[in-house]
């Protein structure tokens, strides 16, 4: 008896110092004071990306920055568009000589009042395709504050800013030269009376038509049809069906019940052919430039 009587009391005693020690944990702590001589700390803005994701303030590093001086803003806004809009384009995310997204560049995000950048705009990468540019010291401090400005109005990792610049058109190939190259590489299976007959109607946005047709959506011998595949066996036997799994090893075609039917391999046995009727476009993809694809596009366009 006394031996469990110890053994309730010790228990018990344990309970209690558990109990405490929760209670002491669920206790609200007090914010650390601040710094002596320095800042009191803040939370963050009420709706801030960083609240209740552990991220801090912003997603960007350039965005943990005070705002820049309007008129200085203002400036370099007028000197990007006149000495950088080429090569990165009104929105920051390349223009049409080649120049690289500001928006994702380390030295913009790891910039702070135009250190970074003034050495690469005076020269620093000519080797790399950045010639030196005429801007004084100011000229590129104001630049930089522009793009800062530009780059703290992102909405998240890649997404770019706000801007009142109408999206690039995709539409920038000669009809004429895309007519004569669908004549050639596409007529066998797809015809502009036909299966593409007003795709210029259907899909005026020029982006998705470009997609449409190099991905093969247009119809003909392999718009929205399955690969199939002939296994022949020894015997003679023949199996034919949707193809649904092939490697070194196995096969495996669907039946017309539903069932699967699958055959073991050995090196060419069973015989196997695979009808893939989108080859001809991968094929392509292997083949076709920028300007036939741009050329096409604009010939589909017309096809009202």
């Amino acid at each position: 008896m006394q031996t469990k009587n110890a053994l309730r009391a010790s228990m018990l005693a344990g309970f209690t110092i558990l109990a405490a020690s929760l209670a002491a944990q669920g206790t609200p702590q007090a914010p650390p004071p601040a710094p002596a001589g320095g800042a009191p700390q803040t939370a963050p803005p009420a709706g801030g990306r960083g609240q209740g994701r552990g991220r801090g303030l912003a997603t960007f590093p350039a965005q943990q920055r005070a705002p820049g001086d309007p008129a200085l803003i203002e400036r370099g806004k007028g000197l990007y568009s006149i000495n950088c809009t080429a090569c990165h384009g009104n929105d920051l995310r390349g223009g049409g000589t080649g120049g690289p997204n500001l928006l994702r560049s380390q030295v913009v995000l790891n910039d702070q009042k135009g250190e970074l950048i003034l050495p690469i705009v005076h020269g620093s990468r000519a080797e790399r395709g950045m010639p030196p540019l005429p801007l004084s010291d100011t000229d590129v401090q104001a630049v930089a504050e522009y793009i800062h400005s530009v780059v703290a109005t992102a909405r998240g990792q890649g997404a770019p800013p706000e801007s009142d610049t109408p999206p690039p058109n995709a539409l920038v190939g000669n009809a004429s030269a895309g007519e004569t190259y669908f004549k050639a590489k596409c007529s066998s299976c797809h015809s502009p009376t036909g299966d593409l007959k007003g795709i210029g109607t259907k899909l005026l946005e020029a982006k998705m038509l470009q997609n449409y047709w190099v991905m093969g959506g247009g119809g003909g011998r392999g718009g929205g049809k399955p690969v199939t595949v002939t296994v022949t066996l020894a015997s003679g036997e023949k199996a034919e069906g949707p193809l649904v799994r092939i490697d070194d090893f196995l096969v495996t075609l669907a039946q017309a019940d539903g069932t699967t039917r699958t055959f073991v391999r050995d090196g060419d046995r069973p015989a196997v052919v695979i009808n893939d009727p989108q080859a001809p476009h991968k094929a392509m993809l292997t083949m076709l430039t920028d300007t036939d694809m741009h050329n096409v596009t604009a010939y589909l366009a017309t096809l009202k």
